[in-house]
Formats: C-alpha cells, structure tokens, sequence
C-alpha cells in the first residue's frame, strides 16, 4: 500500500550513492535510509564509501560488491 511504497524489506529505503559526500544527506536519517552504491563505482572508491558509512552508521546494502581481498599481499 502507500505507506510501505518503495521501501526494502529491511524497513529502510533506498538512497543511491556515487560519492563520499552524497552520505554527508543522510546524517540525520539513518534510521530511515539504507545506502545503495552505485553500479559505475569503483572498487578504491566503494571501499571509501564503505569506510564513511560506517563511521556514520549508515546501512550499506551492497557493500561486499567489488570487494577483492588484500590481505595476502
């Protein structure tokens, strides 16, 4: 219905990030948004991206997209 229109299913909606400050919007609504990167970021970037919404406790929900390991090295 209306009230749950475009919303996940984890409760939150989405909100499509392609850089680090598009996350400085959704400081006081992380509640309420959860984070989508974007499908033409790259991995530096998504890592970076990944990073900020941690510290500013925001729900990321392809974070594991792109993500290489490198601790072996």
């Amino acid at each position: 219905d209306k009230k749950t229109r475009y919303r996940l299913r984890n409760g939150f909606y989405k909100f499509v990030v392609q850089s680090v400050g598009d996350l400085e919007m959704l400081l006081m609504h992380n509640e309420k948004y959860a984070v989508e990167i974007a499908h033409n970021v790259g991995a530096k970037k998504r890592k970076m991206i990944v990073e900020r919404a941690d510290q500013l406790r925001l729900h990321v929900t392809n974070r594991f997209a792109r993500l290489r390991t490198e601790e072996n090295d």
